[in-house]
């Protein structure tokens, strides 16, 4: 006769889901001191459920073991968690003004899945040890985030003033290539009008690449209808 229980020593698994319940709650706490979409409930949860998705992988079919032609593999239901927990984290990433968000909200969710798989396969170090990976990562890296930021060279610009209506901007862009610049972005910063009444625009181009600004500069000062061209270091060629 089956039995309902798979397994006596269910007490005995709780000790897991409890150490995923206190790690994943940490990792939350510190997402919501943060203010990001997925805040303590959300990363609580996660931890929680994948703890307990592997505990059910181990233990759950105890009972079925002992039957004739019954073999079970004990990692297939741990292997969906990290499938499955793409879902939660895909729907935290979007895309506003060409700029994507959530990414580490989403990361920090996968990762969150992770702890609480480890403390489910009776792993508790390795769960404490990638909590404490994590506010290093959200917490100290930032910091050192900023410091590079403050000593990262400036991207090469250059600005132009020219006469508008008159392909001065294509050709500027084919001189750059022609140098082997790439054009990244070009942003028009202002159009005004001259006081014989032609348009004026004035843009920056945003370039990548190598070799000398200054001399790309100068050569674009020279182009019919260019009134003016600056590196970004401010040094001006006129007309």
């Amino acid at each position: 006769m089956p039995t309902l229980w798979s397994t006596s020593a269910q007490w005995e698994l709780l000790p897991p889901v409890l150490l995923a319940l206190l790690l994943s709650v940490a990792i939350g706490l510190e997402r919501e001191a943060a203010m990001k979409a997925a805040g303590l409930r959300t990363h609580a949860l996660v931890g929680v459920g994948a703890a307990v998705f592997m505990l059910v992988s181990k233990y759950g079919f105890a009972d079925l073991l002992g039957l004739d032609r019954v073999s079970l593999d004990p990692s297939r239901i741990a292997a969906q968690i990290v499938s499955g927990i793409g879902f939660i984290g895909g729907g935290l990433i979007f895309v506003r003004r060409d700029a994507v968000r959530g990414l580490t909200t989403a990361a920090t969710i996968w990762l969150t899945a992770a702890v609480g798989t480890a403390c489910g396969a009776g792993l508790p170090v390795l769960a404490a040890g990638t909590t404490i990976g994590h506010f290093v990562v959200t917490r100290g890296l930032p910091p050192l985030q900023r410091f590079v930021a403050r000593h990262r060279r400036e991207p090469p610009v250059v600005r132009l003033s020219y006469f508008d209506g008159q392909g001065v901007l294509r050709a500027a862009l084919a001189v750059c290539t022609g140098r082997g610049w790439s054009v990244h972005h070009v942003d028009v910063d202002h159009e005004s009008l001259s006081e014989e009444g032609q348009r004026i625009a004035v843009v920056t181009l945003r370039l990548e690449g190598r070799g000398d600004l200054y001399d790309l500069a100068g050569e674009l000062a020279e182009l019919p209808g260019v009134r003016s061209a600056s590196t970004g270091r401010g040094e001006p060629f006129d007309e």
